[in-house]
């Protein structure tokens, strides 16, 4: 598989590189975004990698631009890597008319349903597709690899951590959609990418999930920051739920409510010191 280097750019002793890719997954090309520190250009051999899986309406390039996490991956020596939110030009009707729904929110799920399920394979493309390709072509050592997200993708963190625990061994999420089922946007994603039958909602359900755990998943602790000026918090995100669920399996949660903090990039600059160090403590 060929991995087209669209650009490349110095930052913090390392680069910041953006490719692109025919994904065998999705069936249409694919961009992601990958911070390879200054380690990984001395020839250190294998380095531990950090997955951020972007919100809603955004892209590969968004994390990377906006959170100012490459000096603090430079520090730790890890490599961030950030795929796009969802497949683009598939051209299926309808598929650009909501924010919240197809195009720039593919929501980290294997759709089952037509005519999203052709392309819209997003848990395979991350988890494995993407997973196996920049562990093969880059410097990432497969064994050490961490994934943490915003909002939507911080759903998609706090899930896939759970459904592939053997390939993310570390979690952290910033204001996620903890609990989809309960909420508007996963109701609407869900019911379009899955199907009515809500036993299979479940499946991509943070907060059911972890409540469904016999043992604790990552007994190292899993940690969430949340803004309480968040205008989205009340009726969509529901950090309750997951704080409740972890709570009855003995899973160490570290969820930091912050005063003042909304649900932007601001807020995720302000913690993200925090988390490079959360992940690289236990990679």
């Amino acid at each position: 598989m060929t991995l087209e280097l669209l650009s490349e750019h110095g930052c913090h002793g390392g680069v910041q590189r953006f490719y692109r890719h025919a994904s065998a997954t999705i069936g249409l090309p694919m961009r992601f975004s990958v911070y390879l520190p200054p380690q990984a250009l001395a020839g250190g051999g294998k380095l531990p990698a950090l997955f951020y899986l972007a919100g809603l309406t955004c892209t590969e390039e968004t994390f990377m631009i906006k959170a100012g996490a490459q000096r603090f991956a430079a520090e730790h020596g890890l490599v961030l890597v950030a795929p796009d939110t969802s497949p683009r030009g598939a051209g299926v009707p309808g598929e650009a008319d909501a924010w919240d729904f197809g195009v720039g929110a593919g929501f980290y799920v294997d759709a089952t349903e037509a005519p999203w399920r052709q392309h819209w394979g997003m848990e395979s493309y991350v988890a494995q597709e993407l997973f196996d390709l920049v562990s093969r072509e880059l410097p990432v050592d497969p064994d050490r690899v961490g994934i943490f997200g915003h909002s939507m993708g911080g759903h998609g963190a706090l899930v896939l951590a759970q459904r592939h625990p053997q390939r993310f061994r570390s979690v952290s999420a910033f204001a996620p959609i903890a609990a989809p089922t309960r909420c508007r946007w996963g109701q609407k994603a869900f019911t379009g990418y899955l199907g009515t039958d809500r036993s299979r909602w479940d499946e991509y359900d943070a907060s059911a999930l972890m409540a469904a755990q016999k043992v604790a998943p990552f007994p190292a602790g899993i940690l969430v920051d949340q803004g309480l000026s968040d205008q989205f918090l009340q009726n969509q995100l529901h950090p309750e739920a997951l704080e409740a669920a972890c709570a009855a399996v003995g899973q160490p949660l570290t969820l930091r409510r912050h005063t003042g903090y909304d649900h932007g990039y601001f807020f995720i600059s302000t913690f993200i010191a925090d988390h490079i160090r959360h992940h690289a403590g236990q990679l």
